[in-house]
């Protein structure tokens, strides 16, 4: 990849007859779809995302360098972004508003360094295994998780459940919901908002309004009166934030641990239940690190990243790339990549660690330990309450949903076999999340609304959307 003037032997991307991103093979069949591409265009391609012209990056080795960004060539800056500039991007382009939020992850320098430490210094608490923010949040997901499955069980000891609206999805939002300090009284429709929000629905704009609101209440509130939780850390660790600054940094938390750590939930069920003979092996030995590594590669959470502007021209694979054109890197793309995925052992007992799942250089994820911790004491929780889950769908028929930054399962239907003696029928949820009001067939047999639990609301939401 080199830096260089123009060219004019090299079309500029409006002039390329680019094909859409979001296609049936890029929902259903990703893997075919980068291999096309890389055949055809080498390790960039031109792609249309939501009608505008787009330069994805498919190469393992150019998707790296890009995102360690060596040279200080690429931008985060929106006011990099020639097409915006002139006016060229329609104020209904369904993903402005990501571009629009004013967040770290359109920050650079000494900006993005400051917000960064705050999430670094805010997120050690709860990452740092010694550190007793740590040892309970671990023991509140093992808590969390069994009280959903234990739903799932008052079913019966056999049945159908769908794991990706009964188990993934809900799980991660609680924990947002924890890490925020949301006040249990403010309920069901703030956990429904940050539902739509991930949904994209057609509310989702007035959804992410009332979060945002509802996340500055509490970074104001915790300027006055600090707490045990992530935005206090935070503060404490950057006093001079903004409640308007902190309020958009801790709303990327849903969408960053809300939706890709479900993600990573569902994809690693799939490829255990999925029939895939290493990661069972793998989980049969304990090793659930390298169970979540392994999926991690085959289905990243992060598909796609937010997009990036070269500052300069910059020549990639057979194309020019301009200064200002769009650039987004594709970590999905990069591990097909026979440069990666040709270096890799298919029998090794470990997996590589060279994915790019969580991110480099800059902007690489700082939450990836956390990420890790639930992802994993989920998976573990799964698979010791459940002694048999099978796919009760054909695995090209699950509810896959795909966007250019992600592709996750919104359905994972499954016949399930609890396990004997696993505790399924203990009341679900511990004070001091018990809530009241509650109204509904999501109340166990004879449990009094009282002692309806966070867990409860979260089912209601989803099940109400």
């Amino acid at each position: 990849m080199n830096a260089s003037k123009p060219d004019e032997s090299h079309p500029p991307l409006e002039s390329i007859a680019a094909e859409p991103l979001l296609t049936t093979d890029y929902e259903k069949r990703p893997a075919a779809l980068y291999e096309r591409l890389r055949s055809q265009y080498g390790p960039v391609a031109p792609v249309e995302v939501y009608g505008l012209p787009v330069w994805l990056v498919i190469g393992y080795p150019q998707v790296l360098e890009v995102m360690r960004d060596p040279r200080g060539i690429w931008s985060k800056r929106l006011s990099s972004w020639r097409a915006y500039g002139e006016g060229r991007v329609p104020a209904d382009w369904p993903m402005l508003p990501i571009y629009t939020s004013d967040n770290s992850v359109l920050r650079d320098g000494a900006e993005l360094n400051r917000l960064r430490s705050a999430w670094s210094m805010g997120l050690r608490p709860f990452q740092d295994r010694t550190r007793p923010q740590a040892k309970e949040l671990e023991r509140a997901v093992a808590r969390y998780a069994d009280d959903l499955i234990t739903l799932i069980g008052e079913g019966g000891p056999t049945g159908r459940a769908d794991l990706s609206v009964q188990y993934a999805r809900p799980l991660p939002l609680v924990i947002v919901n924890r890490l925020l300090g949301f006040d249990t009284a403010q309920g069901d429709e703030l956990i429904r908002d940050m539902w739509q929000v991930l949904d994209s629905g057609p509310d989702a704009a007035a959804a992410l309004a009332r979060v945002t609101g509802a996340v500055a209440e509490v970074c104001a509130a915790r300027m006055a009166a600090p707490a045990d939780d992530l935005p206090s850390h935070m503060l404490a660790a950057v006093p001079d934030l903004t409640v308007e600054e902190l309020a958009r940094e801790l709303t990327m938390v849903i969408a960053l641990l809300g939706d890709h750590t479900a993600t990573l939930i569902g994809t690693t069920a799939v490829e255990v239940i999925g029939g895939h003979d290493r990661m069972r092996e793998s989980l049969s030995a304990g090793m659930l690190t390298e169970v979540v590594n392994r999926a991690a590669i085959a289905g990243p959470p992060m598909a796609g990243t937010t997009l990036r502007w070269p500052r300069t021209d910059v020549r990639m694979g057979r194309f020019l790339i301009a200064a200002g054109d769009p650039v987004m890197l594709s970590p999905a793309a990069a591990h097909t990549d026979p440069a990666f995925a040709g270096g890799v052992d298919p029998d090794a007992i470990y997996s590589s660690r060279a994915h790019l799942a969580w991110g480099a250089g800059a902007h690489a994820c700082l939450g990836r330990e956390l990420a890790g911790t639930v992802v994993t004491i989920a998976v573990d929780r799964l698979f010791k309450r459940f002694s048999g889950l099978r796919l009760a769908a054909a695995p090209e028929e699950l509810g896959w949903q795909a966007s250019p930054l992600s592709r996750s399962l919104r359905s994972l239907p499954v016949f399930y076999e609890m396990a004997p003696d696993d505790g399924a029928r203990r009341p679900v949820g511990p004070p001091p999340e018990q809530v009241g009001g509650a109204d509904g067939p999501e109340q166990g047999p004879g449990r009094p609304a009282a002692e309806l639990s966070l867990v409860q609301r979260v089912l209601r939401a989803f099940r109400r959307g």
